[in-house]
């Protein structure tokens, strides 16, 4: 195949080069932070994690960091064989060729890249879960369930893209000057619309959701969120356990749907004072608003995105910078999300930025809440402890661009003062 690369195709190529050098670069720095922590527990974590357990944590971390490494190059070449590579040209030409109705053309030639990368993707998750999972004692997964999981994934994704993909792609054909705004619009009615149905239909499609069966537990939790000034009708307990031994907690949904859900996980290493500061966090995120104010941002960054989309594409710019022999939206709008991915890091760094002040934010409600300090501190060296956290700090810059939660350390030093 013959590849001839325009001068702003190169300058394309070499800015994508460049950011994710820049990130493997961050990530690297944070490895050498964690061979100089050592293995000796900050005094914080006295007497729950020992050496012998922080050097097995600090271990695992570094595991996933360098298979971060792998997989992210394996990535990495995978997008630059598409899209510098003739892929997509061809792919592209051969949609183009078929002389399907536009929605269809549309929906096959994405339909395709979301197959190529579930598939892509299935041995570098495997992996994970059976070799490095497996090997610090985390997955509790059999092939069998693994295949269930891959299997019902690519099918809900099938249906979910595909309601998508034709709604999407009809509105750009009724309204060719205004489709960006149209499809604004349905995409926040359909995300509003899944946040109602997901926590109903697909979520129970993996896992088993049961009301809290400790009533004594639930009785206080019920207090507890009175004193908030909401109701806890729906603090839920979910069957973690069936795939891994990490534990967690969540809120989830909306109105009616609107839920607190506890790892089984978590339920069985907690003391109920601790559970109590647990759900009291998540109350503060309901109670902030977290859950809004981040959807409220996102929607106004599609909304520009869409906008910047449209304008880009009607130029014809993207066909002509990457040598796309006919010009379609479907190359455009992948073009377009490829730029994207490499302008948007310092995005990515506030974003997180933000999430970790709503963080802070919550841990400050579930104190004030339950004036416990000691029990929300204890309750975060547990989960530290399970889970194999980073009981250090990590690099700065490494959280500036990762971390969507504060470091541990910092949280549970925050919260004690």
């Amino acid at each position: 195949m013959n590849i001839t690369l325009t001068t702003y195709a190169v300058v394309f190529l070499v800015l994508y080069v460049v950011t994710e050098s820049f990130e493997y670069l961050v990530k690297h720095l944070n490895l050498r932070y964690l061979s100089r922590a050592g293995s000796e527990a900050p005094p914080e974590f006295s007497g729950q994690m020992d050496e012998a357990l922080v050097a097995k944590a600090m271990e695992y971390q570094a595991e996933k960091t360098r298979f971060g490494f792998v997989s992210g190059v394996a990535g990495n070449i995978g997008v630059l064989i598409f899209i510098f590579g003739g892929l997509l040209n061809a792919l592209n030409s051969w949609i183009v060729s078929l002389g399907l109705p536009f929605a269809v053309s549309g929906w096959l030639f994405f339909l395709i890249l979301l197959y190529a990368t579930e598939l892509l993707s299935a041995p570098f998750s495997l992996y994970l879960t059976f070799r490095i999972e497996n090997k610090y004692g985390f997955n509790t997964m059999t092939i069998r369930l693994w295949i269930s999981d891959f299997l019902k994934s690519v099918i809900i994704s099938t249906i979910l893209f595909s309601v998508l993909a034709f709604a999407g792609f009809s509105l750009i054909r009724w309204s060719p000057l205004h489709w960006w705004f149209w499809v604004w619009v349905f995409l926040l009615v359909f995300g509003v619309f899944m946040m109602y149905i997901s926590p109903r239909v697909i979520e129970p499609l993996f896992n088993k959701f049961v009301p809290l069966d400790d009533e004594a537990l639930k009785e206080r939790v019920v207090r507890l969120a009175e004193r908030a000034g909401i109701r806890a009708g729906r603090v839920l307990k979910v069957d973690a356990s069936k795939r891994s031994t990490h534990s967690n907690a969540y809120f989830t949904g909306l109105g009616k749907t609107k839920r607190i859900v506890l790892f089984d996980t978590l339920l069985k290493g907690m003391k109920p004072e601790e559970t109590l500061a647990v759900i009291a966090h998540e109350i503060g995120h309901w109670k902030k608003k977290h859950l809004l104010k981040m959807m409220a941002l996102m929607e106004a960054m599609t909304f520009a995105g869409l906008w910047a989309a449209y304008h880009i594409i009607k130029s014809g710019a993207m066909a002509e910078v990457f040598g796309i022999s006919k010009d379609t939206i479907f190359a455009g709008l992948v073009l377009i999300a490829f730029i994207a991915g490499m302008i948007s890091l310092p995005l990515k760094a506030f974003l997180n930025y933000l999430s970790r002040r709503n963080e802070n934010e919550a841990d400050t409600f579930s104190c004030n809440l339950t004036q416990d300090r000691e029990a929300m501190s204890r309750a975060l060296v547990k989960l530290s402890k399970e889970n194999l956290s980073n009981p250090h700090s990590p690099h700065p810059l490494y959280v500036a661009l990762y971390y969507s939660h504060p470091p541990v350390l910092s949280r549970i030093r925050r919260i004690l003062k």
